[in-house]
């Protein structure tokens, strides 16, 4: 299965990628994702990949009001 759908949501400062890879394995486990390479710290955002519209729709949910 491909991962055809994004979601960009707002995160910023450093290490970016570790911070949501440890959100999401302690809240979002169930949800498949596939992170950027890196991103840059100056950055305000970050887009991951997701595999259906549903898997969008929870991580959306889980992630609202989530201090990453």
């Amino acid at each position: 299965m491909t991962y055809k759908y994004s979601f960009t949501f707002p995160i910023s400062g450093g290490n970016k990628l570790r911070r949501f890879t440890d959100w999401a394995s302690q809240h979002a486990a169930d949800v498949p994702f596939k992170l950027p390479p890196e991103t840059p710290i100056r950055t305000e955002t970050m887009t991951i990949r997701l595999r259906s519209p549903e898997d969008r729709q929870t991580l959306i949910r889980r992630l609202d009001g989530a201090a990453l």
